[in-house]
């Protein structure tokens, strides 16, 4: 692993100006589209000097829903290339609309949105990205090998791993918004209740339009990831 090298990802991430996006990036106390700092919306039930270690790991990450995972461009690749085919990729695709929304969801030990009823277009939709951009991608450094390896994986896991650099792909995938890092276990309840209830008060019922796909930027290992693009679907 290099901790020095640029690495990309590519996202959903609603627009910056939407209710969506500000209720995310007030959870985890960072915009990526300002690439700063915003005020933490602390939860009901809990202290301002608490939340902050509770969202620690996805403020790294901006407010987002994982399309293909961070990766180092391949050597030959540059970002004005990466960008100008994503536009052209995005042009082609209509907006995706999921009837239910999101909802506030406990995944194992992290609380994430994810959506209310599943989308067969929202699975293809992130597999076709994950393959169709998969020539930008470098090869997997021996170490980031090795730390994916550390997580228990199917076969099939294995083997998307090896294919893609990521074990979460195609029918391994589900789409998820990333509201906190891993919790002690009798913490998820608490916490998913309290976030169901701010994110009821913060956003609009009804359901959510996948009509842009974003590319983030991550300048070092250690840094975060700043969106650098919003391209409109269609």
């Amino acid at each position: 692993m290099t901790t020095s090298a640029i690495r990309y990802a590519i996202y959903y991430a609603p627009a910056a100006e939407s209710a969506l996006w500000r209720f995310g990036s007030a959870v985890l106390g960072y915009d990526a589209a300002m690439a700063a700092a915003v005020d933490f919306a602390v939860p009901p039930g809990y202290a301002a000097a608490d939340w902050p270690a509770l969202t620690a790991e996805p403020r790294r990450y901006g407010f987002h829903a994982t399309l293909k995972a961070p990766f180092e461009l391949v050597e030959g690749r540059n970002e004005g290339a990466l960008r100008a085919v994503l536009r052209n990729w995005a042009a082609r695709r209509a907006t995706l609309v999921l009837e239910g929304g999101l909802a506030v969801t406990a995944l194992g030990r992290f609380v994430a949105l994810t959506p209310a009823v599943p989308s067969a277009g929202l699975q293809a939709l992130a597999f076709d990205i994950v393959q169709d951009f998969e020539a930008f991608r470098a090869p997997l450094s021996p170490a980031d090998l090795a730390r994916r390896l550390e997580s228990p994986l199917t076969p099939a896991q294995r083997a998307y791993l090896e294919a893609y650099g990521y074990p979460y792909v195609g029918d391994a995938f589900r789409f998820h918004m990333t509201l906190t890092g891993r919790l002690p276990d009798d913490a998820v309840g608490p916490v998913a209740t309290a976030l169901d209830t701010a994110y009821r008060a913060s956003v609009p019922a009804g359901p959510l339009a996948i009509d842009r796909i974003a590319l983030f930027r991550q300048p070092e290992r250690s840094g975060r990831f700043v969106l650098v693009d919003s391209v409109p679907l269609g």
